[in-house]
């Protein structure tokens, strides 16, 4: 691993002193330095620009890191940049003391424990927030069932993740090493521009990283058609990847040409393509849906019973809103679908009372919030720009709220997130395990399961497909393979009939 040098590590303690950095936190804060100069060097990027923080972050998610280690690596990152002296500087003088607090191992850092982690995209170089008065209220058990939590600031249309292997180690070759600093803030500039989804910008970015990787840092003006056609074969022969992610890879380098650098990489004549493979959905028999419900605690039941109840998907269940639910009309509006859709679906009778109670929840805690003085909850895009009490108004609030306030270091301020999806998934997997199932369970089987029993109950395709928010019935058609064919009288032709 490259090592940071003495000097550098002295001025970064001086920005976690600055910053009031808790003693047990540092060893995180330390190991993410590490990591970051490492991967600074093995990827040809300056450590001492803001831009190569992004990229850093891409390959975080890559190694399957979870959100709050990556808010806490963005949080330790920053201050080391600003301790990383400008290129012809010379950096200031520190007393051997000072670098001597570093950790003696990396597997000493490693095995370090950190408190509660830091919120994403907050500057640490801001002082802690004073203690508030904690106020008691009655809580369902969902404040007790997470772990830890795990700040998350939303970005403007969505949540982020994006988990598709390691990026190749080669070295860059001698002569090469151009920084790709200025693409990676196009690229970013030409995804916000479309409205896309930040894991579409995620999932872009991070296959910028391996291409970039895989061509050693050439300069962009060097690149032509056969570098991308070379790589997408590499994906298919060396990495065997699917072909939905040599697709995705396709499609992230297609936009990078034609929408950064201005120019088309033609026909790829002679590209191995990855061999597609037929899916069946995992779809769970009625007797083994009402087992795992049955094994779901508060508040992970009722999500359950809306992830199956509904056909749902994850994060279109842990981004609803009050103001989503009718239960007069019994009625669920799903905003923001994917694809940036909206739809509606019948609400299941048998939920109605657990959506009542959380309901009723949310109002207590909406209370409690409105007394502590927290800035409101988050807004999707600039709604909170065109309506500015929205964030604090009982409408707008998470139906499944986080147990924790989030603190934005930036803006000084404590705002309220939902229900980290990674804790749904936990939960469910668990509650399959002691459930018995042996298939494998995801909160995404509960959406599979929804499609096919209501194929088994004689439901057409068109009206599943609009409960499912499907935009091409082709997409529907998967759920045909996970029903039996039933064949009610011999088949004859229709001639015969008349």
């Amino acid at each position: 691993m490259q090592q940071v040098p003495a000097e550098i590590w002295a001025a970064f303690e001086r920005r976690l002193d600055q910053a009031q950095v808790p003693a047990d936190q540092r060893p995180n804060y330390h190991k993410w330095g590490r990591f970051y100069f490492d991967f600074c060097h093995k990827y040809v990027h300056s450590p001492a620009a803001p831009t190569s923080l992004g990229p850093f972050l891409t390959k975080l998610a890559s190694k399957n890191q979870s959100v709050g280690q990556r808010s806490q690596a963005a949080a330790a990152v920053r201050l080391l940049i600003e301790a990383v002296p400008e290129p012809g500087t010379t950096p200031p003088s520190r007393p051997a003391t000072a670098a001597a607090r570093q950790p003696a191992t990396l597997g000493q850092a490693l095995r370090a424990r950190s408190s509660p982690l830091p919120p994403p995209a907050a500057r640490a170089a801001q002082p802690p927030p004073p203690p508030q008065p904690q106020r008691r209220i009655p809580e369902p058990p969902q404040a007790t069932r997470q772990d830890r939590p795990v700040a998350q600031v939303p970005q403007s249309n969505g949540g982020l993740r994006a988990v598709l292997g390691s990026a190749p180690t080669t070295p860059p070759a001698p002569g090469h090493g151009a920084s790709w600093q200025q693409e990676y803030r196009d690229l970013e500039a030409a995804i916000l521009l479309r409205n896309y989804s930040p894991r579409t910008l995620e999932a872009y970015r991070f296959w910028l990283v391996k291409f970039q990787a895989f061509v050693r840092s050439r300069p962009t003006a060097e690149l032509a058609g056969q570098e991308v056609r070379g790589f997408l074969s590499d994906l298919a022969v060396r990495q065997r990847v699917a072909a939905s992610t040599q697709n995705q890879a396709f499609n992230a380098l297609l936009f990078f040409y034609r929408h950064v650098l201005r120019r088309e990489f033609g026909q790829l004549d002679g590209v191995v393509r990855a061999k597609r493979h037929r899916y069946v959905p995992v779809v769970l028999s009625r007797s083994e849906v009402e087992a795992l419900l049955g094994q779901l605690q508060p508040p992970y039941h009722l999500v359950g019973l809306l992830l199956y109840g509904c056909g749902l998907r994850l994060n279109e269940c842990v981004n609803l809103r009050v103001q989503c639910f009718n239960l007069d009309s019994k009625l669920l509006t799903v905003h923001d679908g994917k694809g940036q859709q909206d739809r509606t679906v019948p609400l299941p009778g048998r939920a109605l009372a657990e959506i009542r109670a959380q309901m009723e929840f949310v109002r207590r805690l909406h209370a409690q919030d409105l007394a502590a003085g927290y800035a409101g909850v988050f807004l999707p895009r600039q709604l909170e720009k065109k309506y500015k009490n929205a964030a604090r108004e009982f409408i707008w609030q998470w139906f499944f709220p986080a147990a924790n306030l989030t603190w934005i270091a930036a803006a000084r301020e404590r705002r309220r997130y939902h229900l980290h999806d990674s804790h749904v998934q936990g939960a469910v997997k668990q509650a399959a395990a002691r459930a018995g199932i042996p298939k494998r369970v995801s909160p995404h089987t509960f959406r599979h399961t929804f499609a096919s029993h209501l194929l088994l109950a004689n439901y057409d395709l068109q009206t599943i497909q609009r409960l499912l928010g499907h935009s091409d019935i082709k997409t529907t058609m998967i759920y045909l393979q996970t029903v039996p064919s039933v064949t009610l009288k011999e088949a004859k032709s229709p001639l015969d009939c008349l």
